[in-house]
């Protein structure tokens, strides 16, 4: 069975705005490492159509204008994954994905039982509610030097504590750390 794994940037204050997270060539390098021990990544269909819109390669070959060199081996990672994308409004996708249909937790299930090294799971919406269905099965969070004050909240309407254990903690150069959990497993 391969894990799943939900990654995001988190300021200090919960906010999981990615226009507030100051984002540098270090922490591109770490979220390129983490989507590499993946075979598919997993969004909803808002992450994949901002994802799409930033870092997709244009058909000439290019890169967009904005993107600094550093940010090239990220956008290479993400742009040739194989993605699965989770919508109810959305009748198709391109860009080397595939929509989930029918019950998430039966469809999410399903990619887990297939071999490989793990799927990658990001956005806000559609990990909250893989997280209310005991699906992830890791959790990081790259905990940013940062208070917004305002914007989304890291699992917001979350209906039950999530009781996790630390596994893995890593400090960047920025003063943001990223760290790495696991469920609880509650035994008998």
């Amino acid at each position: 069975m391969r894990p799943l794994r939900y990654s995001i940037n988190v300021t200090l204050d919960g906010c999981v705005d990615h226009q507030v997270i100051p984002a540098d060539e270090q922490l591109h390098r770490h979220h390129a490492a983490n989507l590499e021990r993946s075979d598919a990544l997993l969004f909803g269909r808002v992450t994949y159509e901002m994802m799409e819109g930033a870092w997709r390669q244009t058909a000439g070959g290019t890169w967009p204008d904005w993107m600094d060199d550093w940010m090239v081996p990220f956008a290479r990672t993400i742009d040739g994954a194989k993605k699965y994308v989770v919508s109810s409004t959305l009748d198709q996708v391109d860009w080397n994905a595939e929509l989930v249909q029918g019950d998430l937790g039966d469809a999410v299930r399903q990619l887990k039982q297939e071999s490989g090294e793990g799927l990658s799971v990001g956005g806000v919406t559609l990990p909250l509610a893989l997280a209310e269905l005991g699906l992830i099965d890791e959790y990081e969070f790259v905990v940013q030097p940062v208070v917004a004050g305002h914007g989304p909240t890291l699992f917001a309407g979350l209906s039950e504590r999530l009781d996790l254990q630390l596994v893995g903690r890593h400090e960047l150069a920025s003063g943001a750390v990223a760290l790495r959990y696991q469920p609880r497993r509650v035994t008998a």
